[in-house]
């Protein structure tokens, strides 16, 4: 098993300086693009969009939140394949100034179709994720990678926490602080502010990677993963490294068991996954009578601030350690197992609240239970990165492969949000299954998950072994 090989070897170090470059790049994307969530809803009653119709801002917040994703889903691919020919850096620094530009678009929009070009424009010109997977699985070996993958959704659920209150406590700021937001151009664009600060974030780390480029060259060489991601991120390790000519690999010949069945579980895992992000604001929200909690923003609010925090903290203290115990198939297994009893604690929550006539005690306990559940389901992710990355036969197809497995991801999360709420309103709408038809539907293709998880080799071995 993978467990007993990686404790006879002894573990590489973690080039914490390269590492540290990486996560604070990612941890500029998800402020960027979680910011806007706070006042979304607000700014689209605002500029008229929905004709007085209330009802309908959700339907409209719903599109411009999914098509980031339909861009990504577009272009990710060809993103990670250019950074296999010219190298990471360029890429990423494409990407960070597609960022700032497309965020600071948004801040300045009046119209509904000044929203949807800068969010699409968001999604075209960002393939970082990608890339940076690309980049850490060339900066580890198999001792030390669960390590290196576990920061993956710290970084996220920091962003996913700072996000949000930086978007909600910056916009409308001539509200706030009328004194030093006097200028009619805040009344104009009174949601520039948290706008143009997500794209300064975007904007300081582009001259750490400028830097990088003028004084360091890259390479990309089969062997020595360490050296190769040194030269990368424009750290010098001391050593010469031969350059390989690059060869353009058709993308066809990509398309093996071996590569296929990891990337089939990364997009089945980001589509349970964000159907769950999707359904758990909505059923906090539902009134009472209709099966929900019936909670208020601040408080629907305090708890995904609580479940991202704690998610965040645990992943960081033991997905390594419980890797290393378990291996990583048998972990993933037992991780995408948790859904069905996530989905469980839904009707449960329900029952709760209507056998006790409100939230008390019991609903507030069995909220915790999901809350440890949903922990165990995440370390999932970090373990589907290290079979996705180890399936790469070598470090020049490592971008395509990493580029594919964001494609298909981003295109679950285009579809689930929608799927997801759409089946929770028809479950109760028409009563299918007492209103839990949607629970039903989701286990199922758990189960999915589950037997394509079965199919993940039993070990991971480096490429250049």
């Amino acid at each position: 098993m993978i467990a007993s090989e990686i404790s006879k070897k002894s573990k590489t170090p973690l080039p914490k300086r390269q590492i540290g470059i990486l996560m604070a790049l990612q941890l500029a994307e998800p402020i960027a693009s979680t910011s806007i969530f706070p006042y979304i809803n607000q700014l689209i009653s605002e500029l008229g969009i929905t004709g007085g119709n209330d009802a309908a801002v959700g339907y409209y917040a719903g599109i411009i939140e999914s098509l980031f994703f339909v861009a990504q889903a577009l272009t990710v691919l060809r993103w990670s394949r250019l950074s296999d020919r010219i190298g990471r850096k360029p890429v990423l620094v494409i990407g960070l100034l597609g960022a700032c530009i497309s965020i600071l678009c948004f801040g300045l929009s009046t119209s509904f179709w000044g929203l949807v070009i800068s969010r699409c424009m968001c999604g075209f010109l960002n393939g970082n994720v990608g890339v940076m997977k690309t980049m850490i699985g060339e900066l580890t070996d198999s001792t030390n990678m669960p390590q290196a993958f576990a920061l993956f959704p710290v970084v996220w659920c920091v962003g996913n926490f700072v996000g949000p209150l930086m978007g909600g406590t910056l916009a409308r700021p001539q509200d706030h602080w009328p004194v030093l937001f006097a200028n009619p151009f805040w009344g104009q664009h009174p949601y520039f502010l948290p706008c143009a600060v997500a794209a300064c974030l975007s904007r300081l780390c582009i001259p750490v990677l400028l830097h990088t480029l003028l004084t360091f060259r890259q390479t990309l060489s089969t062997k020595h993963r360490r050296n190769l991601t040194l030269a990368t991120l424009g750290v010098s390790s001391g050593e010469s490294l031969p350059r390989q000519p690059m060869t353009y690999t058709p993308l066809r010949s990509l398309f093996t068991p071996t590569i296929v069945v990891p990337i089939a579980n990364y997009a089945m895992l980001a589509f349970l996954d964000v159907s769950f992000r999707a359904l758990l604001p909505l059923f906090f929200s539902t009134p009472t009578y209709l099966g929900g909690l019936g909670f208020t923003p601040s408080s629907i609010g305090s708890w995904l601030a609580f479940f991202g925090i704690m998610d965040g903290i645990f992943q960081a203290l033991f997905f390594a350690k419980i890797v290393d115990r378990l291996g990583p198939k048998r972990l993933f297994c037992m991780s995408v197992s948790c859904f069905t009893p996530i989905m469980v604690m839904f009707p449960i929550m329900s029952w709760l609240v209507s056998t006790r006539e409100g939230v008390d005690h019991a609903v507030t306990f069995t909220l915790l239970c999901q809350l440890v559940l949903t922990v165990v389901w995440d370390m999932a992710f970090g373990t589907v990165f290290m079979f996705i990355t180890a399936s790469a036969p070598t470090n020049t197809v490592l971008g395509a492969i990493n580029g594919l497995g964001q494609t298909s991801a981003s295109m679950a999360r285009a579809v689930g949000p929608a799927l997801a709420t759409s089946l929770f309103a028809v479950s109760k709408e028409h009563n299918l299954l007492a209103g839990n038809a949607v629970y039903v539907i989701l286990i199922m293709l758990a189960g999915a998950l589950r037997w394509l998880g079965s199919q993940l080799p039993d070990e991971i071995q480096d490429r250049d072994e």
